[in-house]
């Protein structure tokens, strides 16, 4: 296994009454006293993200939105509720599915949630965000955990990251008496790794190893993966990269232990090269799609990935528990 040194591409960038009392609080309130102004700036509120009715509203809003941008094969349909990384993975196998089949998805079938548990925490600042813990009619028995994430309350929630985590894996998070949860900063150091850390961590050792990670299947199994990429008359190299601002940010809720379960994003490149007098290996219409250029020697291509870890108090080894990740563009040579 190699390593890009250079980029080939630069980088893309309730109730009624329940709502309006969260509505009445974030907004900044203005207290003449008898010494003059007193200024409550919403902002500097710790509240919960939303109510248990509002997430279940959400949810229900991004699933029909998802079906049918799916249907469709149209990310304008549910650009409004996703943002950051499963945004970028959306929209790029959603276009992907439009040059393939302009008349939408002949194979559809809708993605249907039961079971759902919301982790709702209670927190100062933008964004407020929550996890929705779902069984999905798809992936098998493995666990959904959906992100779903707002900058102000003029603007609706949107799911910034989607993970699946097999349901033994799933933690306990810590609530107060009212059931709501704690949210971690980035930059807590009562962690093995800060949250804030975790993706440069994670491209790190991607690269070179180390001991921040436990074994498994996305972490050494992956690093492991990628060494087999490499054949004779095929090289695979590949450049990782941190995605910590705006969207992209990680998030953490702190687990009944202490530690956390920390999501986060990167994003890589995988440029393949055929030996002189040779191509590279005619890829699927869903990369073809998505590549500029003709592919004669080289393919270079951009993916998003989304991961979920458990970072446990104190030391100890990180361990990713979930990944997924999707192709956003290529570029042939």
């Amino acid at each position: 296994m190699t390593h890009l040194t250079t980029r080939d591409r630069g980088p893309r960038r309730l109730r009624r009454r329940d709502r309006n009392a969260l509505l009445a609080v974030s907004l900044t309130a203005l207290s003449l006293t008898a010494s003059g102004c007193v200024v409550v700036h919403g902002e500097r509120e710790v509240l919960p993200a939303t109510t248990r009715a509002e997430a279940a509203k959400a949810l229900e809003q991004f699933t029909d939105a998802y079906n049918k941008a799916d249907q469709a094969y149209d990310s304008s349909l549910d650009a409004d509720r996703t943002t950051g990384a499963l945004a970028d993975i959306d929209a790029a196998r959603l276009k992907a599915g439009h040059v393939n089949s302009p008349g939408g998805n002949s194979g559809h079938s809708a993605l249907e949630f039961d079971d759902v548990t919301y982790t709702i925490p209670k927190k100062a600042g933008w964004p407020r965000w929550f996890v929705a813990d779902a069984h999905g009619n798809k992936g098998g028995d493995d666990r959904w955990l959906l992100v779903f994430t707002r900058d102000s309350l003029s603007e609706p929630f949107q799911v910034a990251y989607l993970t699946l985590v097999a349901p033994g894996d799933v933690p306990k998070f810590r609530t107060d008496k009212d059931g709501w949860a704690e949210a971690v900063p980035a930059n807590s150091a009562e962690l093995a790794v800060s949250p804030g850390s975790l993706s440069q961590d994670y491209v790190t050792y991607l690269k070179s190893g180390g001991q921040v990670f436990a074994a498994g299947a996305h972490t050494s199994g992956w690093r492991t993966d990628r060494q087999k990429s490499t054949k004779p008359g095929l090289a695979t190299q590949y450049l990782d990269e941190a995605l910590t601002g705006g969207d992209y940010a990680p998030l953490a809720l702190r687990t009944t232990d202490g530690g956390a379960l920390v999501f986060f994003t990167t994003r890589y490149y995988a440029k393949q090269t055929a030996a002189a007098g040779t191509s590279v290996p005619t890829p699927n219409q869903d990369v073809k799609a998505l590549t500029k250029g003709e592919i004669k020697q080289s393919l270079t291509m951009e993916f998003v990935s989304n991961q979920v870890a458990l970072d446990p108090a104190g030391t100890g080894k990180v361990s990713v528990l979930g990944r997924i990740q999707g192709l956003t563009s290529a570029e042939g040579s």
